[in-house]
């Protein structure tokens, strides 16, 4: 992918796309501009074959990211807030929709906005000083990029509204603890074990994966057996593809995969 972007730096390595988010001067706080490059990002990804796994990580010291840019916003009018309302849908809609697996690289502050990125990825690493939370109505606000809901659906009711309502943070080891963080590592190797857990993935077939990844988020909230409907379809995707062909046969001959993606 093209590497074109003044907030946001992309590399693919072996199947692997790295997005980063390169505002470290204002701890990669969204303003609407910096919104719109991610969604064109996520909105490339999707659609690239060559990709089968994504990273989302964040250059800086202190903070994956504070959410939105307060300092932007303090300058809108009613009019603003709308435009950059359908800024921030889009980009994370456009997050959710990526078919490839997304795993969040999270150090530091992870608040707000920033902790509902993290929340839209299928997994996340974080390293053992970081810090979730969603201080939204702390400044009169509501966490409107998914927070309600996404947080709602992975820690329950309860504990979601205590969180929200009084914009609680919790640490890395709480987490995890609460299903949040898949798990905990030193800020050091934070980068060399999310690469890691992106290869263990890139293993499986990204076909299949992909199908799986489908079956499971479109079912979120459904009746059991709607849900076991969407997997047997997400099943006969999977079995008429190439590379079921190849794991059978590489199964047999006792040797690697080799997939095709298709």
């Amino acid at each position: 992918m093209e590497d074109d972007f003044e907030f946001v730096s992309v590399r693919t390595d072996d199947r692997v796309a790295t997005v980063t988010l390169d505002r470290p001067q204002a701890m990669n706080a969204l303003s609407g501009a910096f919104a719109e490059e991610l969604t064109e990002v996520f909105w490339r990804l999707r659609h690239d074959s060559e990709v089968w796994a994504v990273v989302l990580a964040a250059s800086g010291e202190k903070a994956f990211c504070v959410g939105a840019d307060l300092k932007e916003r303090a300058a809108f009018t009613l009019y603003d807030f709308y435009r950059n309302r359908d800024q921030i849908r889009l980009l994370f809609s456009s997050l959710r929709r990526v078919p490839q697996p997304v795993i969040a690289s999270v150090f530091g502050f992870a608040l707000g906005g920033g902790f509902e990125l993290a929340l839209s990825c299928d997994l996340i690493v974080a390293s053992s000083d970081a810090v979730f939370g969603l201080p939204e109505t702390r400044v009169g606000l509501i966490p409107a990029g998914g927070g309600t809901q996404l947080l709602t659906r992975k820690v329950g009711v309860a504990r979601a509204k205590e969180m929200i309502f009084r914009g609680r943070r919790i640490n890395a080891a709480e987490a995890v603890e609460l299903g949040l963080v898949s798990e905990v590592t030193d800020r050091e190797q934070l980068e060399e074990r999310t690469m890691e857990v992106a290869a263990e993935i890139r293993r499986s077939s990204p076909v299949a994966v992909r199908h799986a990844k489908a079956a499971i988020d479109a079912a979120l909230g459904l009746p059991l057996d709607e849900g076991m409907d969407l997997e047997h379809d997400a099943w006969r995707r999977t079995i008429s593809s190439r590379d079921r062909e190849e794991g059978i046969r590489a199964f047999t001959e006792k040797r690697d995969p080799q997939w095709r993606n298709r």
